[in-house]
């Protein structure tokens, strides 16, 4: 009985570990169908507004607010911030500190929400595998494409051209500083914190994040990733 039950636990780790990987690789040209946020939020009655656009559809504005606000480390690191991981854990003031704009996406594209102790600790483990692979093999320039395009912006809104059009009736290349820095502000909670009306705490949140992007803006590695155009576009 022991034995066949370990049989089939080695057969479902394993059809869960290569099916995983397989999706994780065509997500690297192609964005994720459906999410499980996607659909909490949609079985919650707030809806589903998307609209993926490619890397070239998104101002760079919007780029350099994301990086300011979220990980300013991102052009450089290996998919953790290994410093303000420990910093969170010796203040114990949970891990949203110390979560890198790669292990958002991770999380977001592969995995689930939920900030309980227990969520988190059991999402961990996944979280650093699909973390690091991602950093292999999507790239920089796709884990933000794709992270842009996924994380909730609002109420039943997710990604960047879904909030350009809700929140300012425009697409997403065409942000100013100010706006890419209102809906970035959003994110810690999206459902909570409004960009339209805009909330005390947004308009608070925007302003810092502008301050930090006009000092990360001449950054070797913030100007080579932000200002790039796509790989695809590089090559016609």
């Amino acid at each position: 009985m022991l034995k066949h039950i370990w049989r089939w636990t080695k057969r479902i780790f394993i059809i869960g570990f290569v099916s995983s990987f397989l999706y994780l690789l065509l997500c690297k040209w192609v964005m994720p169908p459906i999410t499980i946020t996607q659909l909490v939020s949609f079985a919650e009655g707030y809806g589903l507004k998307r609209d993926y656009v490619s890397w070239n559809e998104i101002s760079p504005n919007v780029k350099l607010a994301a990086i300011a606000a979220e990980d300013q480390l991102f052009p450089v690191h290996n998919g953790f911030d290994w410093n303000a991981l420990k910093k969170s854990l010796d203040s114990d003031r949970g891990g949203t500190a110390a979560s890198t704009i790669s292990q958002q996406t991770a999380k977001n594209v592969f995995l689930w929400q939920g900030e309980s102790t227990f969520m988190k600790y059991l999402r961990k483990g996944p979280e650093f595998y699909f973390t690091q692979l991602v950093e292999w093999i999507w790239g920089k320039e796709r884990i933000l494409e794709v992270y842009l395009n996924t994380i909730e912006m609002g109420k039943g809104i997710f990604g960047i051209e879904a909030a350009a059009q809700a929140y300012f009736g425009k697409h997403a290349k065409d942000l100013t500083r100010a706006e890419a820095a209102q809906i970035v502000a959003c994110f810690p909670n999206p459902k909570e914190y409004a960009v339209k009306p805009l909330s005390k705490y947004v308009a608070g949140r925007s302003r810092k994040i502008m301050k930090q992007m006009y000092n990360i803006q001449d950054d070797a590695g913030v100007r080579a990733l932000i200002a790039q155009p796509a790989k695809q576009e590089k090559q016609k």
